[in-house]
């Protein structure tokens, strides 16, 4: 995870390639008087999030889910059959 800051109170989300993948903006709330973090993923507002480093998570976790699943594992430890051996 790289979060960049700028301009003031936005952060952008950098993958390795140096694309951004998502983007986390500072707000005031209760008049105010606290902060909370709007979390922002290809133009849409996906959550919000009180520190920082939540807004930060939000978005990475939504980032690895696009990735989708990427299958069974590769290796096949074989079935036991039931006499407690392997087939």
């Amino acid at each position: 995870m790289a979060a960049v800051e700028g301009p003031t109170g936005t952060w952008r989300m950098i993958d390795p390639q140096d694309r951004e993948y998502g983007v986390i903006e500072i707000r005031r709330v209760m008049n105010g008087e606290q902060v909370a973090y709007r979390v922002i993923m290809r133009g849409e507002v996906i959550g919000w999030a009180h520190t920082l480093r939540l807004a930060c998570h939000k978005v990475h976790v939504a980032y690895l889910a696009t990735m989708g699943n990427p299958g069974p594992p590769a290796a096949d430890w074989g079935e036991k059959t039931g006499n407690g051996r392997q087939r």
